[in-house]
């Protein structure tokens, strides 16, 4: 069939984006979903740093490629030997497929799969399938969802089902953001019942881990450089949101600290405001070189923990269905992340906005008119 999708052309790509426009939009065909697929019509596609690292040239990836892994969307066609889902059904995209049967399937979510993550690099589904062709010619898979178009074909251990009353753009943010940050706190960080949590850097994920820690009755104290993101901390009742030197400056300490930043002055701010005994949990991805200092005898002497937190440590099958009890309880209001609904043509300007810490979470939104 054909779709429309928004593919990268080549790596790396200097910003402004809105100017060397290194996505084109434009047509591309679509196989159908082979044994254990599923094709499913996207309705909103959010837009995230590993998009932008991959734009950037930060993360290696073969081209052309189509891209975007954070969504939701409609099953309209299943392949042979799926089970659990219907045509119809809503569900959520999850860029890490797992295999069940390599050792490190067997981690409870501490380890990314080894089959999933050989074919996330390679381009492809998890079964190595390319189902993407422009102008005769193969088009990579982005970490086996490529969600930045009217449909996608994926790996029946790429999605979750929803039930119908999590709206699309709920349901979207569900797959990453609110997986790797919710997963810091409960799968990495795990405080205690009202332990202080501080969170440095609050894009879609810093913000996602500040959100859930806040349903779950955490003191949560957000910091970022960005005025705009710290109203944004507040507003989701966030008990303070400071600049990260006011931060160091006040000697802030908590038990828990996440990083979600991707950056080394967000990792070091991480580790300075994490108390004795504490942990910091790290799910930013910097760029491959970045190298951060850390004093060992901090380490030694305060027992600190530090933990790297690949997509929050996830079960998603497990714990999506946590995330979801806690919206519909309205303590957690993921709707709040999304600071912008764009379109196709706008993402190149979106990439730029990105990189700017602009944005929370801005949504690529499908109209079902565009999917025909």
């Amino acid at each position: 069939m054909e779709i429309l999708g928004a593919v990268l052309e080549h790596t790396p790509n200097a910003p402004p984006f809105a100017e060397s426009r290194p996505l084109t939009i434009g047509p591309l065909s679509l196989d159908d979903p082979g044994p254990g697929e599923i094709l499913i019509r996207v309705e909103a596609a959010g837009v995230c740093h590993s998009d932008l690292s991959v734009v950037d040239g930060n993360r290696l990836r073969p081209t052309p490629m189509l891209l975007g892994h954070e969504s939701a969307g409609r099953i309209e066609r299943i392949g042979a030997g799926v089970s659990g889902l219907e045509k119809g059904d809503r569900v959520v995209t999850t860029f890490l497929p797992r295999c069940g049967s390599c050792p490190e399937c067997g981690t409870n979510g501490r380890l990314p799969c080894r089959v999933g993550s050989a074919a996330n690099a390679e381009g492809t589904l998890v079964g190595g399938q390319r189902r993407l062709h422009r102008g005769g010619a193969q088009v990579q898979h982005h970490l086996g969802i490529s969600a930045f178009a009217t449909h996608a074909v994926v790996s029946r251990t790429s999605v979750v089902k929803v039930e119908d009353d999590v709206p699309a753009d709920v349901a979207a943010l569900l797959g990453c953001a609110v997986l790797t940050g919710g997963g810091a706190v409960l799968n990495s960080g795990r405080p205690r019942p009202g332990e202080r949590v501080v969170v440095v850097g609050l894009g879609g994920v810093g913000m996602a881990a500040l959100a859930v820690a806040v349903a779950l009755g955490h003191e949560v104290i957000g910091v970022d450089p960005v005025p705009l993101k710290r109203a944004a901390a507040l507003g989701l009742r966030a008990s303070a949101a400071l600049d990260p030197e006011k931060a160091l400056l006040e000697g802030i300490l908590a038990p828990v600290v996440i990083e979600a930043a991707g950056s080394v002055p967000a990792f070091e701010t991480a580790l300075a405001l994490t108390a004795p005994g504490g942990t910091t949990v790290t799910v930013g991805l910097p760029a491959p070189e970045a190298m951060a200092r850390i004093s060992p005898l901090s380490l030694t002497a305060g027992a600190r923990t530090v933990v790297g937190s690949y997509l929050g440590s996830a079960v998603p099958e497990r714990d999506i269905p946590r995330y979801v009890a806690l919206w519909r309880e309205g303590r957690l209001p993921l709707e709040s992340l999304v600071s912008a609904r764009i379109t196709l043509p706008e993402l190149n300007v979106a990439m730029d906005r990105l990189a700017a810490g602009q944005e929370l979470r801005q949504l690529v939104v499908f109209e079902e008119k565009e999917n025909l």
